[in-house]
């Protein structure tokens, strides 16, 4: 200890020594020699100038840590070195001391970070690599992977081209991604992301020890959004079936990056040419994607609401619990396996493989030997190919329950498991499978005969419905049924006043009740509707190809001279709107009701961007186009304005700028460019409103002039944010969950679109508890208005019906 004590004061005594010394060499270029120093405001830049190495703060952090970054960004850092042990002050230094390693110093001359090398080597020189590596070489070493250390053996939240995953088979470290502390502290977070080599390869991302996402790999990548990309190559290298992986650029000029940040969720970005990073995809990306979201031999159907469904031949463990959507307890055999019996197993299609928990692997076996061996051992419940690639061999066999199982979202993305089951519930299926295609059997006989007849009468039947067709004296093709207009009178008492119950820009909304007894809303558009005949065409298009629990049903339509009307489902409780404004109705929604009305709601829009058939713009969501059922589910109405984008189309521009004010994100607003980021700056105000029980538009405050997006801002940065609730939310609400709520809404309200998240994100913030949220920047619009404009805006707020001013901007351009 005595000797070590010496050295390390020996050590900073000439090290301090070397600083005054060397003070002449200046550091210039990509290298540092052994008689430089690196302080705080140099920096070394790689030969491309693609990676610089320096001292830097993150965030609002007043602690200095040496790092790498991007010169083009500088705010994406890729690597830390002292992550553990911030310098205070502006008085580091890298340096290389007398034993050869890199070390880096404080203001008192205090190691703080070092490489720790074993060797010793003559004159070593650290280079920053065009990679973003920082190496360590001596004389004896050439540009290889000889290195005496580099930084890449160390990697931190971040993953760039060339750096390696896995175990590395040079040095034996394992190398993985740390999240950090947060967008202030690099220090390692609790989010990992490693490869689990266990023998097949998984990538697990992990929050301490507890699971949150996982996949599995063997010569194909299994459920990663990214394996086919155009602009990359995937290399796998594996070694003893260990696996290292790495995507790298066709060409050098393509720079992308994969980071875990500090809520747990992998982002994959690539830098475009006006040097900033676009989002390629996150992971987790849905509900599907958490770790045995359905529980033990569950499925879980990302398509399908419930999500969650029981393996065939298996039954919930607790109904009760399934029947409130907590699917955590899984399922259990409906019948006991019984070896002696016989037994067979069911095929299941197109899944992502359960987790490697209880199994057995063979590489030699093909499938039916696999199916064979499984057979004679009474606890294998479950196998596969371990091998999809060229048609597919080697055997895969599970043991115990079955966890996390997702439906497949890709075509060819997945592959198919056999599950085993006793042999009654194999012929129950069958029996059931036989059934259903004696049913398509009889179906497709009947429908033969019906386009028999059809034939006979289709040029009649062919007029008839391109005359109840026709749009504006065009023959148009509908999709829905067509509704008389003397049915629609006689339900709506002729469009008696007594039965209308609203009105909007398309016009007034009847309710009415057809002979069937069923109760539906009526739309009519009216002569002097500020919207028409093309918003009309426009909803009947796209929402009469739209499926879910949390979008208004449209019944038909009625298009008769020159009357146009829309026939929905009708909400008895109204919209909601109707509610949060209303000081006497808004105690009627507690805050476990409003919470499951925003989850709604955000489940509704990620259907239209992301799981629909078509990617759907809404452009018009606010809280009067949110409608309310017999048991207040929330669900999103009024795509007039709605547009579809096709393909890979991400973003467009309109010269005729429609919707409304309070509810426009800048970008639109503006410059009249609209994408799906437009609806989640609707949905973060329409989430603030909610919480509040306050319009944005119109708001007043005695303490300034901001609108309500502004007022939430000013009360996140002071850390008053519940100040921002409803007050008849006192005793019903979940602090957490608000605070949570408030935070989800100012992310969504940032400025520019590239900073507010996905709709995916938006879904996986707002429903888990443990995820950490990054810090929302200042929210677009946050402009303080005059007193007068303030008192203006409130007077014209109570002009409107409802406060809501849908608007048409005509750009002359």
């Amino acid at each position: 200890m005595e000797s070590q004590a010496f050295f390390i004061f020996f050590f900073s005594s000439f090290a301090s020594l070397l600083s005054s010394t060397f003070l002449k060499f200046s550091i210039a270029g990509d290298t540092l020699a052994s008689n430089q120093s690196l302080r705080d405001g140099d920096t070394l830049v790689s030969t491309s100038q693609r990676f610089e190495l320096g001292f830097f703060s993150p965030g609002s952090s007043k602690f200095r840590y040496l790092g790498i970054w991007y010169k083009a960004t500088p705010d994406i850092v890729v690597w830390v070195a002292n992550r553990h042990n911030p310098i205070t002050g502006l008085q580091g230094v890298l340096t290389i001391s007398g034993n050869r390693s890199l070390v880096l110093l404080n203001g008192t001359q205090s190691i703080v970070w070092s490489s720790n090398l074993s060797r010793v080597e003559e004159s070593p020189v650290a280079q920053l690599l065009d990679s973003g590596n920082l190496v360590l070489f001596g004389k004896t070493e050439t540009y290889s992977d000889s290195f005496l250390w580099q930084s890449f053996d160390f990697p931190c939240n971040m993953r760039i081209p060339d750096l390696k995953m896995g175990e590395n088979n040079r040095t034996s470290l394992d190398q993985y991604l740390t999240s950090w502390k947060s967008a202030d502290d690099p220090s390692p977070g609790e989010f990992t992301y490693r490869v689990d080599n266990h023998g097949l390869p998984q990538l697990v991302l992990r929050m301490g020890s507890i699971k949150k996402y996982r996949t599995w790999v063997k010569l194909t990548f299994i459920n990663l959004p990214l394996y086919n990309n155009p602009a990359f190559k995937t290399t796998l290298e594996f070694n003893n079936n260990r696996l290292i992986y790495i995507y790298e650029p066709y060409n050098s000029s393509v720079f992308t990056r994969l980071t875990l940040n500090e809520s747990g969720v992998l982002q994959r970005y690539i830098l475009n040419k006006k040097n900033t990073w676009d989002l390629m995809f996150t992971v987790p990306r849905d509900l599907c994607d958490s770790y045995g979201y359905c529980g033990p031999n569950g499925i879980c159907r990302i398509y399908k609401s419930p999500l969650c469904e029981c393996l065939k031949g298996f039954i919930p463990n607790s109904q009760q619990e399934w029947d409130v959507l907590d699917w955590s307890s899984g399922c259990v055999r409906s019948v006991p396996l019984d070896c002696q019996n016989g037994e067979g197993f069911v095929k299941v299609v197109q899944v992502k493989l359960p987790d490697l928990l209880e199994f057995r692997l063979n590489i030699g076996m093909s499938i039916k030997e696999c199916e064979e061996e499984c057979l004679k051992n009474c606890s294998c419940i479950a196998y596969a190919n371990s091998n999809i690639s060229g048609g597919g061999s080697g055997c895969l066999m599970w043991f115990g329950d079955l966890i996390d199982i997702r439906e497949s979202f890709q075509d060819n993305s997945e592959q198919d498991i056999y599950i085993r089951l006793p042999a009654s519930a194999i012929d129950s299926i069958h029996d059931s499978n036989n059934k259903k295609r004696l049913v398509k059997i009889l179906l497709l006989s009947a429908t033969l005969g019906i386009l028999t007849l059809g034939t006979v009468c289709g040029c009649i039947i062919m007029k008839v419905k391109a005359k109840r067709r026709a749009l504006n004296g065009k023959k148009e093709s509908l999709e829905l049924p067509l509704f008389d207009f003397t049915t629609i009178a006689a339900a709506t008492s002729n469009f008696s006043d007594a039965n209308m119950i609203g009105e909007g820009g398309f016009g007034p909304v009847y309710k009415g009740k057809l002979s069937t007894e069923q109760e539906i809303a009526v739309k009519r558009l009216s002569k002097g509707s500020g919207q028409g005949l093309e918003e009309f065409k426009n909803e009947v298009t796209s929402i009469a190809k739209l499926q879910h629990r949390n979008l208004v049903r449209l019944l038909g339509c009625c298009i008769q001279g020159e009357e146009r009307m829309l026939i929905y489902e009708y909400m008895c409780n109204k919209s909601l709107n109707y509610f949060i404004y209303d000081q006497n109705r808004s105690t009627l929604l507690a805050w476990q009701k409003r919470f499951d009305i925003v989850m709604g709601i955000a489940r509704g829009l990620l259907y239209l961007h992301q799981d629909s058939r078509l990617r759907i713009i809404h452009r018009d969501l606010k809280a009067s186009n949110i409608l309310l059922d017999n048991d207040l589910i929330p669900k999103i109405s009024d795509f007039g304005l709605a547009r579809i984008f096709e393909g890979e189309q991400i973003c467009a521009k309109t010269k005729r700028v429609i919707g409304t004010y309070g509810y426009m994100s800048p970008e639109y607003a503006i410059d009249g460019k609209f994408s799906v980021k437009s609806d989640v700056f609707s949905l973060g105000v329409l989430l603030l409103e909610i919480v509040s029980g306050k319009r944005n538009r119109g708001f007043h405050h005695p303490d300034h002039h901001h609108n309500l997006l502004g007022h939430a801002w000013l009360l996140w940065n002071e850390d008053r944010a519940l100040e921002l609730m409803d007050a008849c939310l006192k005793d019903s609400c979940v602090e957490s969950q608000v605070q949570r709520c408030i935070q989800v809404g100012l992310l969504c309200v940032q400025k520019l679109p590239q900073d507010r998240p996905a709709m995916s994100s938006v879904v996986f913030m707002l429903g888990n508890e443990e995820a950490i949220l990054p810090q929302p920047k200042q929210p677009g619009f946050f402009i303080e208005r005059s007193s007068i404009d303030a008192d203006t805006a409130t007077r014209s707020e109570e002009f409107y019906r409802n406060g809501e001013v849908p608007i048409t901007i005509l750009d002359a351009r």
